[in-house]
């Protein structure tokens, strides 16, 4: 196990973007559980092998409980790729241009929230506006951050 540079450990912005970043990555892989443990309980399975050493032949079939569910993940996990991917790299340069620890973890925790809410809010089906204003709130600190970063390298351009 090799350890960590004790410079980005005293970074306490890093620190806490990297808290919130695994949070984020933890999440999206429970979303790509869920299909596969709806699969599990319905017996339904795209590939015949799945379904061959999950009871035989005759589970090799589709399941519109499944198949439902197999949408809202998949919209929920594009959208989770759209937006979570780009706030990697937001994030982790915003850390490195020292700003406020608090603010930073402002920004950070409001991103991961409203994700978390989104994600709940799309495979539930919550009613409307709560999905589009989760997305909102946590598109706020990706701008506020991306802004910051423009205008630190500005000078560079």
């Amino acid at each position: 196990q090799a350890a960590p540079s004790p410079k980005m450990m005293e970074n306490t912005v890093f620190m806490s973007f990297t808290f919130y970043s695994t949070i984020l990555i933890l999440k999206m892989y429970v979303v790509a559980i869920i299909t596969g443990q709806v699969r599990l309980r319905k017996k339904a399975f795209a590939n015949p092998e799945d379904a061959l050493r999950n009871g035989g032949l005759q589970y090799h079939r589709e399941d519109p409980d499944v198949e439902r569910c197999r949408r809202r993940v998949r919209g929920a996990h594009r959208n989770d790729m759209e937006n979570i991917f780009p706030f990697l790299f937001l994030g982790a340069i915003y850390s490195l241009l020292d700003p406020s620890p608090a603010v930073a973890r402002i920004h950070f925790f409001i991103f991961c929230v409203g994700r978390i809410i989104h994600t709940i809010a799309y495979l539930l089906r919550l009613k409307a506006p709560t999905r589009s204003v989760a997305y909102s709130v946590a598109q706020l600190p990706c701008f506020s951050m991306a802004l910051q970063i423009l205008l630190a390298t500005t000078p560079y351009w």
